[in-house]
């Protein structure tokens, strides 16, 4: 009986192939040509099943998401620092420290190298600016068709800060109601780049991690009450959220909501309303009225907080429901968005 060799696998692909995800030396070289490098730190270096992290004093905060936005790449970003980015914010929006991300990928057969780095270093650059680090993660490569090119899960822990109670729950009468920038941004550049929907724009995604204007607001205000930022579904969905935690009604001021003149146009374009288009890069924080005018200052000083505005208060009645004080003196309610206006958002 004759047997014939098995030919050795190449070293050097510019596409996944399914034995990237095999566990074998392909995977390994994917880890330690790729991953391992770009996301370096004494943590990941262990190569361990799970990463060994020292214990904080206080308490942890944890968080999860995953992204899948279509299509990968748009204007001002791209799905991987969109997921570094997204889920610092959400620790963010505990009142945390953010420290550690882990990182799962779940790749399509035959995506190209070389989207794969470019999507690699821009996660590793944005953990280095939002001074997090990668500590741990997971990569599976599944057939093609079964997957839309790459999606990504991020984690993430951080160290709540003492003395502080952040939460939906302790918006209360009195309260403003802050915007940290203008709003629409993301939703209207990602549906500028849908091929099918013949629709150009120059708006460009507000993507980015907020640590320095949530440091600099927790630092210099002595009560903030409420941060959350407004993703999927935009100012409505979220601050409808937050009348209904918290039992309170809203009221905003329509004059006093920042929109950039290129949102505004391509929503009037598109009859879209700029309240209910997603955001990545901007924040609204509650807090006492007799703060307001000082947290503005603190949010401005940032760069990413330049347009940053007061934009409206919370009463006290217990419909809780969001309502607007439009341009001409009347009362809108806004409800929160139905469906889905936009699938693979982010």
């Amino acid at each position: 009986m004759k047997y014939t060799q098995c030919s050795l696998p190449k070293s050097k692909y510019d596409r996944i192939i399914l034995g990237h995800g095999g566990g074998g030396k392909l995977t390994q070289s994917l880890l330690s040509d790729l991953f391992f490098p770009a996301f370096a730190n004494p943590f990941l270096n262990q190569q361990h099943d799970g990463a060994i992290l020292p214990v904080h004093d206080g308490r942890l905060a944890y968080t999860t998401d995953s992204f899948v936005v279509d299509p990968l790449f748009f204007p001002g970003g791209n799905i991987g620092d969109l997921a570094i980015n997204g889920t610092v914010n959400d620790l963010l929006c505990c009142g945390v420290i953010p420290h550690y991300l882990s990182a799962g990928f779940i790749i399509e057969e035959g995506l190209p190298f070389d989207i794969l780095k470019k999507i690699i270093s821009s996660m590793a650059k944005a953990a280095q600016e939002a001074n997090v680090v990668i500590v741990t993660g997971d990569t599976k490569v599944v057939e093609r068709g079964k997957c839309d090119k790459i999606f990504i899960n991020t984690s993430g822990i951080g160290v709540v800060r003492p003395d502080t109670q952040i939460s939906p729950l302790n918006a209360q009468p009195g309260d403003v109601i802050i915007v940290s920038g203008q709003i629409g941004a993301h939703g209207i550049c990602i549906l500028s780049t849908r091929d099918n929907l013949g629709f150009e724009t120059t708006v460009k995604s507000d993507t980015a991690s907020l640590v320095d204007i949530v440091e600099n607001l927790l630092s210099g205000v002595p009560e903030v009450h409420v941060i959350r930022d407004p993703t999927r579904g935009g100012l409505s969905s979220t601050l409808n959220e937050i009348a209904s935690t918290a039992h309170v009604s809203i009221e905003l001021e329509e004059e006093q909501i920042p929109v950039s003149e290129a949102v505004c146009s391509a929503c009037e374009l598109l009859g879209l309303d700029p309240l209910y288009i997603a955001n990545e890069g901007i924040m609204l924080f509650i807090l006492p009225g007799k703060y307001a005018e000082e947290a503005l200052q603190l949010i401005r000083n940032s760069p990413h907080g330049k347009n940053a505005a007061i934009i409206g208060r919370v009463i006290g009645d217990e419909k809780a429901e969001l309502s607007m004080k439009t341009s001409f003196g009347r009362k809108r309610i806004i409800d929160m968005v139905s469906g889905e206006q936009l699938p693979r958002i982010c």
